[in-house]
């Protein structure tokens, strides 16, 4: 049998192979699934046992492909740091477009690093550094003093210079006089009202793609994998930016065991955007390491309040939490992940969403709003483990499209959004083949939404 491609989701604990056919009519032919092997030391282990899962699940002794491309949050994902100048400023506007690109950001500082930001970021070993500071033409010193600082550090991580365009050959000089990889992208804040994030991202997923193979255990990905390598996160919003070619405004959220993640793509209303206090990128991810499903459920249970959800459950949560799995198995492990996921998702909404502030002048009460406006959104899309996989999704992701109820958020009234399910759970393996084949994986990701 032939594929076309094989796209590869590396995650931490499992590794997905999905087989598509690219023809006339693009499709899915099948997917594979087995543990990652990271931390035995050879990412090669996994993928081969996912193809072999492959094969058995197409009833095929042999699959030959033409590529083999592949996401990945496996080996720590995308670790970063980000140093700006301002918080509100280009601290803000760089982490955004980290985000974006699918990174974890461990570490934002704003204006001249110190020695304890210095081993801060000593100690996370971030894989990527991305530094910023100054509009184009502004305050260039802040940046340059931090680059020499980080260089004579000597961490090893490449650096992504992203801020006042006069600095750009002095960083470089700096940090290639130190032997450290440097990559140059568009000032990521050039005038105080403008947000340049896409060149950034572009930026962040080449040097993952380069860098990621010296991770440890995934030194001999690329005696696999042939084509594109992205960050998983960074892979989502790569399909959800296709997607809304096709459906318009849309929000994704991917509720997940170690945190729960929300991409919007929407340029939001007039009304609002004449209202707010900074720019805010068209396209934004935020990700919530506090509100995975299985590393963080005592923290979601004791939010919610133990007493308070055994009695509106009618279970004893304290007993079903001592043999809580990230896969559940019982009745009452299927009921309590679910509302669990309610309360992930309803929280990462509201600090995903902005909000409108009144406050008062001599002139009287004044609005402003600040953060993402989502009023625009249309479709709200579940993607991940929990909102692909649990019996009870539609019911969780309905009551997150209109957890609005009191009208606070910057987000869509109850009611006023159609709900959809990435079905085939290949919004990130599509993401990937958007970066070569546009056209095939538009057509791919409009076939798998199942719309509810």
């Amino acid at each position: 049998m032939f594929a076309d491609v094989l796209i590869a989701e590396i995650g931490s604990t499992t590794t997905l192979v999905s087989a598509f056919s690219l023809g006339d009519a693009p499709r899915l032919l099948g997917q594979g699934q087995a543990a990652t092997s990271v931390l035995e030391g050879d990412v090669r282990v996994g993928l081969n046992q996912s193809i072999d899962a492959l094969k058995e699940n197409l009833g095929v002794r042999e699959l030959s492909y033409g590529e083999l491309l592949a996401s990945s949050s496996a080996a720590g994902g995308l670790k970063m740091c980000v140093h700006g100048l301002v918080y509100d400023m280009t601290v803000n506007a760089a982490r955004a477009a980290a985000l974006g690109a699918g990174a974890i950001v461990r570490q934002t500082t704003a204006g001249r690093l110190t020695e304890a930001d210095l081993d801060e970021q000593r100690a996370i070993k971030p894989n990527l550094i991305l530094l910023a500071g100054g509009t184009d033409g502004g305050e260039r010193e802040t940046a340059l003093c931090n680059a020499r600082r980080i260089a004579q550090e000597g961490t090893g991580a490449p650096v992504l210079y992203a801020g006042n365009a006069q600095n750009q050959g002095a960083i470089r000089a700096i940090f290639e006089q130190a032997n450290i990889p440097v990559y140059i992208a568009e000032n990521v804040y050039p005038r105080l009202d403008v947000l340049n994030i896409e060149p950034v991202r572009k930026v962040i997923h080449a040097a993952f793609e380069r860098h990621i193979v010296t991770a440890p255990g995934m030194e001999h990905i690329r005696d696999l994998v042939t084509g594109a390598i992205l960050p998983t996160p960074g892979a989502v919003m790569e399909a959800a930016m296709l997607l809304y070619e096709e459906i318009g405004d849309l929000c994704v959220l991917d509720i997940g065991g170690a945190t729960t993640d929300v991409h919007s793509v929407t340029q939001g209303s007039d009304e609002i955007a004449q209202l707010l206090t900074a720019p805010e990128p068209f396209n934004k991810r935020t990700v919530e390491g506090d509100l995975g499903l299985f590393v963080n459920a005592h923290h979601l249970v004791e939010q919610l309040g133990e007493t308070k959800l055994s009695r509106e459950l009618g279970l004893d949560v304290s007993a079903v939490m001592r043999d809580y799995r990230a896969i559940p198995v019982s009745k009452e492990q299927f009921l309590l992940t679910s509302r669990l996921c309610v309360e992930a998702g309803v929280t990462a909404i509201n600090r995903h969403a902005g909000k409108l502030r009144h406050y008062f002048t001599p002139q009287g009460r004044a609005t402003a709003a600040e953060g993402k406006d989502l009023t625009q959104v249309k479709t709200l899309i579940g993607t991940g483990g929990a909102l692909t996989r649990l019996p009870m999704r539609e019911r969780i992701l309905r009551q997150l499209a209109d957890c609005n109820q009191n009208g606070s958020m910057l987000y869509p009234k109850p009611g006023s959004m159609r709900l959809a399910f990435d079905e085939s759970y290949t919004m990130a393996s599509l993401g990937v083949l958007a970066k070569t084949n546009s056209q095939a994986a538009k057509e791919l990701l409009v076939a798998s939404l199942r719309f509810v």
